[in-house]
C-alpha cells in the first residue's frame, strides 16, 4: 500500500510511505527479502489503491473514525456502514467526528487521531464498541480505528 501511496515510487528515499513502512516492518523484525517482495508485489500490481477515512457514531453515541486504504471505495464502503448499522451506530459524513479529535504526531513515523475528550459508558455498551471496533479491523481495506471511549 505505502508504494501506492507514494505514487508507484519504489525507492524509500523518495516515498515517505514507503519508507516508514519499511521502518515499522524492520522493528518488528521482518526479514529483508519478505520486503522487497512485498514492494515488487506492489510496484507490479494494477490496482488503483485511494486512502480512505469513514466517521462515525457507535453504541452508546462514541465517537469512531477509520482509516485504511482501499481499491473500492465504493465495496468498503457499503462493509464499514454495514458494521455501523449492525452495532447499533451509524456512519455520518466526513466532519462530523473529525472535530472531537486532533491528529498528532506518534514519534517519528505516525499520525494518529487523539480524542479531546473521552466519554464513559457502561460495562454493556463498552462490549458493543469493542465488538464494532473489532469488526471494523476485521475488515482488509481498514487499517486504523480511533474512538473517543
Amino acid at each position: 500500500m505505502a508504494v501506492k501511496l507514494g505514487g508507484g515510487v519504489t525507492d524509500p528515499g523518495g516515498n515517505f510511505h514507503l519508507r516508514l513502512a519499511i521502518e515499522n516492518a524492520k522493528s518488528v523484525n521482518m526479514p529483508k527479502d519478505t520486503i522487497q517482495r512485498a514492494i515488487e508485489r506492489a510496484a507490479t500490481s494494477k490496482e488503483h489503491m485511494e486512502t480512505v477515512v469513514y466517521e462515525g457514531y457507535g453504541p452508546g453515541g462514541i465517537a469512531v473514525i477509520a482509516e485504511g486504504v482501499t481499491d473500492n471505495k465504493q465495496r468498503t464502503s457499503a462493509n464499514v456502514k454495514h458494521l455501523f448499522d449492525r452495532s447499533g451506530g451509524s456512519l455520518a459524513s466526513p466532519g462530523a467526528v473529525n472535530y472531537l479529535f486532533e491528529r498528532v504526531m506518534l514519534g517519528e513515523r505516525k499520525i494518529i487521531f487523539r480524542p479531546l475528550f473521552r466519554l464513559d459508558v457502561t460495562p454493556e455498551v463498552a462490549g458493543e464498541v469493542a465488538n464494532l471496533l473489532n469488526a471494523l479491523l476485521d475488515l482488509e481495506d481498514i487499517a486504523e480505528v480511533y474512538t473517543n471511549l
